[in-house]
């Protein structure tokens, strides 16, 4: 079965990560809006699953079959796409891994370099260097 959500690769700048186009089930949307809207608190399944009133495991199964990629996953993608939004914005990667939910720095680099190809003290430098060239 194929995901309901198509997912874009944005352009280098904005590393790889997805975003969703298509519409999905009401309860899936309401998860994906609490994602979004808490993306820096800790997230448990097993709440995200009640929102749906689903089993643990079905919610997983129906998650993936709708957005494309688990749900742990897309908490992930969605933490990490915040972060290079606030990296833009020059604060420390301190304040950035915990403004997003990470439990530290270093999780925030192995997410970011999983999703992105570089760290975020990379993406970080190269977007400061850029804006330097630019004025």
């Amino acid at each position: 079965m194929q995901p309901i959500i198509a997912w874009t690769d944005s352009t280098a700048d904005d590393c790889s990560l997805c975003e969703p186009r298509a519409a999905v089930s009401p309860a899936i949307g309401h998860v994906l809006d609490f994602i979004e809207q808490n993306y820096a608190e800790s997230i448990a399944l097993s709440d995200l699953a009640v929102m749906c009133g689903l089993s643990l495991h079905r919610f997983v199964t129906v998650f993936r079959e709708q957005v494309g990629i688990p749900p742990h996953q897309y908490v992930c993608r969605t933490r990490v796409r915040q972060a290079r939004m606030l990296l833009r914005q020059g604060l420390p990667l301190a304040a950035v891994a915990f403004d997003t939910g990470f439990c530290d720095q270093s999780h925030l680099s192995r997410h970011f370099k999983r999703h992105c190809g570089i760290t975020p003290g990379h993406f970080a430098g190269t977007r400061a260097m850029r804006t330097n060239a630019a004025a």
